[in-house]
């Protein structure tokens, strides 16, 4: 399966169950994309799943998007910090193991839950 978010910076994420994946694997090359333009390649450092680990090599067009990811950093900083401090219930009281909240200025939030912790390393 592989699933894209709509937008003009694409990325594919291809799902292959239990078997070994060659896309994976250590020096393999992923190539990020804003349009018909390569503006970067991705090459595999490791995993440690979910997550894929690699070095970025920046190309022409790249910077435009910097500032963008420089954000996202910050964002995942303020997740770790509020996992450091705050804790979920489900609605009989019982804790959630892992969240990630999202509380918006307009007075609604959106947030993810899974029955196990992940391994978060702290900053």
């Amino acid at each position: 399966m592989i699933l894209t978010a709509p937008s003009r910076l694409s990325v594919a994420i291809v799902i292959m169950g239990d078997m070994p994946d060659p896309y994976l694997t250590t020096g393999s090359i992923w190539r990020l994309h804003h349009g018909d333009q390569e503006i970067a390649r991705l090459t595999v450092t490791g995993t440690d799943m979910p997550w894929t680990h690699a070095k970025v090599g920046t190309l022409p067009g790249f910077e435009e998007f910097r500032l963008l990811f420089s954000e996202q950093e910050r964002a995942d900083a303020c997740y770790v910090q509020i996992r450091n401090a705050l804790t979920m219930t489900f609605p009989d009281g019982s804790p959630v193991a892992e969240f990630m909240l999202h509380i918006h200025d307009d007075g609604t939030a959106g947030w993810r839950w899974h029955d196990e912790p992940f391994d978060v390393v702290n900053p």
